[in-house]
């Protein structure tokens, strides 16, 4: 009788867990009736296939084979939603995002390891955060970023210039080189802070661990995937120590990045904190000048409400956050430009004309530079075209339904103009999905073309309600938990492409081909298809010299 009462408790609760895991396997869901592809793995379904280095490949597949809305096999047989139809898009965003916050979950597995930030917060707290941080981001004080933005620039442009050979040219890797300047123009404007002297070929280690956070992540996708089911069932501490013990080397490697991260984070937090205490004067005098986004939202915090204040805790996620979502997505989207502008040399030699005529040979101020007409068209083109991140996560709070632009057929033959979904479904996103829709677009929807943004656009651009803040483009998102960044970004790009282009001219060479692949989300690119190491190499001509 004893051994009964002791095993029946443990015999419940394997029932339980193994119901828990098993049961979507078993139940029926609204979304089986939805076109897309056959699961890959019983486990794991189709996660691994979307989000290794071949992705991107896959999420256009999805697109082309199966339409703006389909079903993705996900792990434990959970069904994930695929989403690019742009009223879709709006429903989730806009009119009825709170039924859609980025996880329903305790604890997502980006909040466990950033913390607290703008983009791992929901609700009033999120509200809260973002109130305070959008002055910051404000047009008045990115002009006063401008001169930071240039300094390192030309910084970047000496370093190089050093590398590249006088005579013949150089292969230089561009890649190495846009992850530093971002890198390096996040810390001076964002945090006040210096990563790099573009003078020895590393950056310190809270550099090194902004570098290597997307890298390693995508290494541990089942983990991630895990977190927040795990959540429910484990508080933040416990979870946290459990991953420490996992023996397995990129999950150990995970958590020592976020305690770096968090740990450096605190410190120059600290010391902001006390040269505001010594007025403008000492700010003036730390890198950043009082400018950076940081100390414009310390001061900002010490004169909100208690109500409205930062905790430190919320200070060192956002300062973590900040940096390490703009670092990897503009450096990227960076390299895409020149390879394209490498790859197009007529559009380069009309970007390079439209530069130096407006510029006179010195730094365009910044209400100039946003506004030239060509170098805008190409941002906005591969920003289309090449969205750094292919697609962000939304989770369903409550049964619900999603309306589509256009009517699609389901499975069984029916067509529908709207979508059910079940409470709890995992939601992808697709941006660049949304993005090359060919009945929005036109057939050329894939073609690279920047001049399409110097005339007028598709006229059923303007019935779909796109709800991205960058044109009629969803690169940076839409709605209230859009990129709070993305004036920032383009600033850092197009002062970088003013001034490397000033003096080189990039050309791509047959012995190292550039082929894009994907870490997680976030699209890099490689030399060859066998490679996964982050690089692009391409000649770099002065343009004296090319002239000739």
């Amino acid at each position: 009788m004893s051994d009964f009462v002791f095993l029946a408790p443990i015999a419940a609760a394997c029932l339980f867990t193994s119901w828990y895991i098993f049961r979507q396997y078993l139940a029926r869901s609204p979304l089986d009736n939805l076109p897309g592809p056959p699961s890959a793995s019983f486990f794991l379904g189709n996660v691994l296939e979307i989000t290794d280095h071949h992705s991107s490949q896959r999420w256009k597949q999805l697109v082309d084979k199966y339409g703006p809305v389909s079903t993705i096999p996900g792990m434990l047989g959970a069904r994930m939603l695929h989403v690019a139809d742009p009223r879709a898009l709006h429903s989730i965003l806009i009119k009825d995002m709170d039924s859609y916050p980025k996880s329903n979950a305790p604890v997502s597995d980006l909040h466990l390891l950033l913390g607290p930030g703008l983009v791992t917060t929901e609700g009033a707290q999120n509200r809260k955060q973002r109130k305070l941080l959008t002055p910051v981001f404000s047009v008045a004080n990115l002009r006063n970023m401008t001169d930071i933005f240039y300094g390192v620039a030309h910084r970047l442009h000496k370093a190089v210039e050093a590398r590249v050979e006088v005579e013949v040219g150089g292969v230089v890797d561009v890649h190495g080189w846009m992850a530093r300047v971002t890198l390096e123009m996040l810390g001076q404007a964002g945090l006040g802070y210096s990563f790099d002297n573009f003078i020895d070929d590393s950056t310190d280690a809270y550099g090194c661990s902004l570098k290597m956070f997307f890298p390693v992540l995508s290494r541990i996708i089942p983990v991630v995937f895990l977190i927040p089911k795990l959540s429910y069932v484990l508080p933040k501490w416990l979870l946290e120590k459990a991953l420490r013990a996992v023996p397995h080397a990129d999950v150990r490697h995970m958590m020592q990045i976020s305690d770096t991260m968090a740990q450096r984070s605190l410190e120059i937090i600290n010391e902001k904190k006390s040269a505001l205490l010594k007025g403008d004067e000492a700010l003036a005098h730390q890198v950043g000048e009082g400018k950076d986004i940081m100390s414009l939202l310390l001061k900002a915090n010490t004169a909100a409400s208690d109500v409205e204040k930062h905790t430190d805790e919320e200070l060192v996620a956002q300062m973590t956050t900040i940096i390490l979502g703009g670092m990897e997505t503009t450096s990227n989207a960076l390299c895409r430009i020149i390879h394209l502008l490498a790859e197009n040399p007529d559009v380069q030699e009309r970007l390079r004309a439209e530069i130096a005529e407006a510029s006179g040979g010195e730094d365009l101020p910044y209400d100039d530079l946003v506004k030239l007409p060509y170098l805008e068209a190409i941002c906005r083109e591969t920003m289309r075209l090449y969205a750094p991140g292919q697609f962000i996560p939304r989770e369903a709070a409550k049964d619900t339904t999603l309306p589509l632009l256009n009517p699609m057929r389901t499975r069984d033959g029916s067509v529908v103009t709207e979508v059910p979904v079940p409470k709890g479904t995992m939601l992808l996103l697709h941006l660049t999905g949304c993005n090359t829709n060919r009945d929005l677009w036109g057939d050329d929807v894939y073609e690279w073309k920047p001049e399409r943004w110097l005339g007028k656009l598709p006229s059923a651009l303007d019935g779909a309600r796109i709800p991205g803040v960058y044109s009629n483009i969803m690169t940076f998102s839409g709605g209230p938990r859009s990129c709070i960044g993305f004036k920032f970004a383009l600033l850092e790009i197009k002062v970088v492409l003013a001034v490397l282009l000033s003096t080189f001219k990039f050309e791509t060479t047959s012995e190292r081909p550039i082929i894009w692949k994907s870490a997680s989300a976030v699209l890099y690119p490689t030399t060859g298809e066998k490679s996964t190491r982050p690089e692009m190499f391409l000649k770099l001509i002065r343009i004296a010299q090319a002239s000739h």
